[in-house]
């Protein structure tokens, strides 16, 4: 590698090529040395053919080939808006050119086919800038006409996270069929499929005569087995357009009969819904309320984790502090049923119901339920939710069994539990819930498991040695109900389709009145109250989670405090942005 000798110096001007540019400029106004003139219709640009072909291929093409414009002294270019050619003109002289709301898909679209390349990409940046909901859809049908890939994927991307705000604007109304198909079917769309009906039913009766034919194209996109059941049963099903149609008809039959029906898919009769997953833009958070914070009086918290960013945030808190009551999540609400208000005064066993919207971050009342009761175990089934047992408002042990209709928002008693427990492992599979252990009347853990069957009414008992557990969650994973402690550090798998125990890896502490819930087939134990091997019993703070892939344990970090004998539970929503 050559280097400078001492009586050498290398001499850069830096400011050579602007001087250069501006002095050619001057000529270029003074129409000095000029070679060619550009003409669109009456006005005229005198300009250097040099200094164009230097500056853009098109030109570079254009004069330095065997083109007749390369010696015309006039050349005419259709289709260009004047003032925008002078101002690239301008441009490609001093370097400079202003761009605003006004003229920038103009100098877009111009420097695109002039090939000023930085020209097309500024303009591009300025689009992004000024991506809005309400501009979002415009652009990337701008992006697609002028093949800017960046801004397409900018503008995609505000389109599928705004989808809320995007479902109400104009622009989505000027959407051709296939955009919109395109638009609705994408899994990125943060939306609820509540608004995804309303959004296609508005674009259709925007021009109902020449768009209704698309209607069962745009139903498909709607991924029916998750909205709402009210929604679906007093909207769509009654939408007398969705009843035109033979195919949304039978779409609308399939999704009902499995959303209604307490049967079996395998039933004759009720065909399967079609396997569509959740939107991807759909989360799981895990919810913890209420418990014993601390130690000390039963707090109104509602926590949620974020497994993704590692972090809690509060909610709004409980309307009050509830001892033992019992929650479950539904159709993307959180309920909190029964248990014993704190208070100075002597405290009431509650019915009270109370439902927790995401969306909102509010609290408000269902109806209540018909028997009052605390230290329960509640479930959530299609669209019921079971409130089993507990301890009533004479301090008696029940073995009464409720249920819920989240749609017409009514209680009704069922068939009691054969043997009345507290504190049993609850879950739900395949049309049966399963009470595995807990303790009898004198506080002695039992060994059996009731399981009701719920299209039935019916209950039935299976004794079983392997059952011993007591204030334990149960959750499920796949064919498998998990059973997570319990005055134990075992953790055991009931595998409902073999009807067989699988051992799986302990708990580090024997643990009790904690929590657990799932998260993407993962299992996360929250807080509860720890024996160590000097049978001390001490509350705990820590968040664990368990990988039934590689029967594995690992730690989460720890909760905002120790709490114990509080809510845990899974979330599945939209993530709303004035809350996450």
């Amino acid at each position: 590698m050559e280097e400078e000798s001492p009586e050498e110096h290398l001499f850069k001007d830096q400011d050579c090529s602007s001087d250069l540019l501006r002095q050619l400029n001057v000529l270029r106004q003074d129409g000095i040395l000029i070679d060619v003139t550009l003409c669109t219709g009456d006005f005229e640009i005198p300009c250097h053919r040099n200094v164009l072909a230097s500056s853009s291929t098109y030109f570079r093409a254009m004069f330095c080939n065997n083109f007749m414009e390369s010696c015309q002294e006039k050349v005419y270019l259709h289709g260009f808006d004047s003032d925008i050619l002078y101002q690239i003109i301008l441009y490609v002289y001093t370097g400079e050119i202003l761009i605003t709301a006004e003229n920038v898909s103009y100098l877009m679209e111009t420097a695109s086919m002039l090939q000023y390349v930085k020209l097309f990409e500024a303009c591009s940046m300025y689009f992004q800038d000024h991506l809005t909901p309400d501009n979002c859809l415009s652009m990337i049908r701008l992006s697609e006409i002028l093949h800017c890939e960046n801004l397409n994927k900018k503008a995609k991307a505000v389109a599928l996270k705004c989808f809320p705000k995007v479902a109400i604007c104009e622009e989505l109304k000027d959407l051709c069929a296939l955009e919109l198909i395109s638009y609705l079917g994408d899994d990125e769309l943060c939306g609820e499929e509540e608004q995804v009906f309303e959004a296609l039913m508005t674009w259709i009766r925007h021009d109902l005569q020449a768009r209704q034919k698309y209607i069962q194209d745009l139903f498909k996109k709607v991924r029916l087995q998750y909205v709402h059941p009210t929604f679906l049963f007093h909207f769509i099903a009654n939408d007398s357009l969705i009843q035109s149609s033979s195919t949304c008809r039978n779409l609308l039959e399939s999704a009902t009969s499995q959303m209604f029906s307490l049967y079996s898919p395998s039933t004759p009769g009720i065909k399967p819904i079609w396997h569509v997953p959740r939107r991807y833009s759909c989360q799981e958070f895990l919810i913890v309320i209420g418990g014993r914070k601390n130690n000390q009086q039963t707090t109104r918290d509602v926590l949620l984790y974020d497994e993704k960013t590692n972090q809690w945030l509060s909610l709004a808190q409980h309307p009050v502090r509830l001892y033992k009551a019992s929650a479950v999540s539904l159709h993307s609400n959180i309920y909190v049923l029964g248990g014993m208000p704190s208070s100075n005064g002597k405290s009431q066993v509650s019915t009270n119901v109370y439902i927790f919207s995401l969306k909102l971050n509010q609290w408000r009342l269902a109806e209540p339920m018909l028997v009052p009761r605390y230290s329960h175990r509640s479930i959530a089934y299609k669209n019921y939710i079971f409130a089993i047992g507990g301890i009533g408002e004479n301090q008696e042990i029940l073995n009464s069994m409720e249920r819920y209709d989240s749609i017409y928002n009514t209680w009704e008693l069922m068939a009691n539990m054969p043997i009345a427990v507290l504190h049993p492992a609850v879950a739900a599979k395949d049309q049966r819930i399963y009470l595995f252990g807990g303790e009898d009347i004198v506080q002695n853990p039992v060994r059996f498991i009731q399981v009701y069957n719920i299209s039935r009414n019916m209950w039935f008992r299976m004794e079983t040695r392997v059952v011993k557990n007591v204030c334990a969650p149960a959750v499920v994973i796949g064919d498998q109900i998990i059973i997570v402690g319990g005055y134990t550090r075992r953790i055991i798998a009931y595998d409902t389709k073999a009807n067989s125990f699988v051992k799986c890896a302990d708990l580090k502490d024997r643990r009790m009145h904690h929590g657990a819930a799932v998260i993407k087939n993962k299992l996360y134990v929250t807080g509860g109250r720890c024996l160590t091997s000097d049978n001390v019993i001490e509350d705990s703070d820590s968040l664990e989670c368990y990988d039934p892939e590689t029967d594995t344990w690992t730690s989460k970090g720890k909760l905002p405090h120790k709490l114990f004998d509080h809510g845990c539970l899974t979330l599945q929503c939209v993530p709303y942005p004035n809350l996450l």
